[in-house]
């Protein structure tokens, strides 16, 4: 992976999102305009927290997130959300 030049500050954490799944257990390919925005991803960056609030994430962790989280940006051609550390619902 190319390193990125961006630190999100405080408790944000910059994610890349998971790829959205093409086709169900059952083998049914699923068309682009039926796929659903994937609410997992792998954590890319993180800032460096809160004055009494360490950062409970770390770079490489898998981590599941609220449907509506965060910022979507594009950098260097790839899909990332922006979030703060609070709108993480887990760590797989």
């Amino acid at each position: 992976m190319a390193d990125l030049n961006i630190k999100p500050l405080a408790d944000r954490v910059l994610v890349e999102p998971a790829e959205a799944e093409t086709k169900t257990a059952s083998g049914i390919i699923i068309p682009d305009t039926a796929q659903e925005k994937p609410q997992r991803g792998k954590v890319v960056a993180v800032g460096n927290g809160k004055k009494d609030e360490p950062m409970t994430v770390k770079v490489g962790d898998m981590v599941l997130y609220g449907k509506f989280s965060g910022t979507e940006l594009k950098l260097e051609g790839k899909d990332y959300m922006i979030m703060r550390e609070a709108d993480i619902l887990a760590i797989v």
